[in-house]
Parts: structure tokens; sequence; C-alpha cells
């Protein structure tokens, strides 16, 4: 019983690591298009605006997701 409970730790452990790697690659990838659309977008507003604009931006995007998530999961907890 006890090593059935170990080989189930083990297999959560790899599923949340690997799904995380997954999800770090996938995000590198958006990360390179959302930035690429912004250099194509604008082209005239140099680098370091165009940049600071790209993390207001994402910034905004990440706290609403995460906070909608939170909210999500809480409803479900209850």
């Amino acid at each position: 019983m006890k090593d059935n409970s170990l080989k189930l730790e083990l297999v959560e452990k790899m599923t949340t690591l690997v799904t995380a790697g997954f999800g770090f690659v996938a995000g590198l990838a958006w990360n390179e298009a959302i930035q690429e659309l912004f250099k194509q977008l604008f082209p005239e507003h140099g680098s370091l605006v165009a940049k600071f604009f790209y993390a207001i931006v994402i910034t905004i995007i990440v706290v609403l997701v995460t906070t909608k998530l939170s909210r999500v999961a809480n409803k479900l907890k209850q």
C-alpha cells in the first residue's frame, strides 16, 4: 500500500513538473510572438517605448487572469 502511494505521489509530482515545463515553453513562444507583433505595430516608437507598453499590457492581462482564476478557485472550494 505504501509503495502505491509513493508511486502515485511521484507520478503527480512528475505531471506537475512536466505541465509547468510545457507551460513555460508555451509562455516563451507567446512572448516572442507578442513582442514581434508590437515591433510591427509600433515601429516608429523606438524599442524602449514599445517594450514598456508591452510590459504594461502583459502585466494587466496577468493580473486580470490571475484574479479571475482565484475567484473561480474560491467558488469551487465552497
